[in-house]
C-alpha cells in the first residue's frame, strides 16, 4: 500500500508522471503489499524510485567491473585513491574527491578485490552518488570509509524482518553449517533485483537456487541445513538522504 500525505494512493494514479517502465513495476509491487510505504510528498515517492533502479544499475556495472571477490585479510584496493587499512577496509586518502574514488572502481574494476558486504556498501554509494549528483556526494561524503556494514551517517541503513522484498533492496542468503575453514561463506548479502534475480558479489547475478547451492557446496561435511533466503531486508533510508539536497545550499 502506498500512502502519500497521508492518502492511499493506487500505482495508476501516478504513472503519467512517472516514466521508466522499471520504477512503474516497483510502484505496483508497493501497492500490493499489505506493509503501507509512506511519503509525505510525491517527491519523496520519486527519489525512492530512483535511488532503487540507481541500485540496480551500480549492481550490474559492479559486476562488470572486474572486482574480484576475497576476504578482508586479502583484500586490496587501487592507491591512488585508497589508503588500504589493516583491517581490511579501504579509506579515503586526503585531497581525493569522494566520486571519483568510488567510481574508480567500476572503472579500475582488476585493482580492487573486497568481501561481499564490502560489495553492498560500494553499490549503495555508488547509488547514492548517481542520485543526488558529484557536488553534493563529494560534499557529505569527503570521510569515505568502506569496510562491511559501516555506513557514514549521511547513508543510514536500517534492517527489518519481512517479505516484502522490493527491487533495490538488500537481502541476505544464511549457509547455517558453513565450512568453518571458509567463514566467509556463512552468507551471501545481495541485492534484490526482482524476478528471482539476485545480485552477490563472488557469485554474480543469479536465481536463489544458484546461490543456495553454491552455498550448499561451501557447507561442513556432513551438514544437516541448507542455506536459505533469509525474511530480512536491508534499506537505506531513503528520506533522510532526499532530506541532504533540501538542505540549503552547500
Amino acid at each position: 500500500m502506498i500512502k502519500i500525505n497521508d492518502r492511499i494512493v493506487k500505482p495508476e494514479e501516478l504513472f503519467h508522471k512517472i516514466s521508466k517502465n522499471e520504477q512503474k513495476t516497483i510502484l505496483k509491487q508497493m501497492a500490493a503489499f499489505k506493509v503501507i510505504f509512506q511519503y509525505e510528498t510525491l517527491k519523496q515517492l520519486k527519489f525512492e524510485l530512483m535511488f532503487r533502479t540507481n541500485t540496480l544499475k551500480a549492481a550490474t556495472e559492479l559486476n562488470k567491473s572486474g572486482a574480484k571477490f576475497t576476504t578482508f585479510q586479502y583484500a586490496f584496493c587501487n592507491p591512488k585513491y585508497w589508503y588500504r587499512l589493516g583491517n581490511g577496509g579501504f579509506l579515503l586518502k586526503n585531497n581525493v574527491k569522494p566520486s571519483a574514488a568510488i567510481l574508480d572502481i567500476l572503472k579500475s574494476g582488476s585493482l580492487y578485490a573486497f568481501e561481499c558486504s564490502t560489495a553492498i556498501a560500494i553499490v549503495l554509494y555508488i547509488s547514492s552518488l548517481y542520485s543526488i549528483g558529484s557536488r553534493l556526494f563529494d560534499a557529505y561524503f569527503d570521510k569515505l570509509y568502506l569496510m562491511d556494514w559501516q555506513f557514514d551517517e549521511d547513508l543510514p541503513v536500517y534492517q527489518k524482518e519481512s517479505n516484502d522484498f522490493l527491487p533495490g533492496d538488500v537481502l541476505h542468503f544464511k549457509n547455517p553449517d558453513f565450512d568453518p575453514k571458509q567463514p566467509h561463506w556463512r552468507a551471501e548479502n545481495v541485492i534484490y533485483f526482482g524476478n528471482d534475480k539476485y545480485y552477490g558479489h563472488g557469485v554474480g547475478i543469479r536465481n536463489a537456487s544458484t546461490i543456495i547451492k553454491f552455498l550448499n557446496s561451501k557447507r561442513k561435511p556432513k551438514p544437516v541445513e541448507s542455506a536459505y533466503l533469509m525474511r530480512l531486508i536491508s534499506r537505506p533510508n531513503y528520506q533522510t538522504i532526499f532530506s541532504l539536497m533540501n538542505e540549503g545550499t552547500i
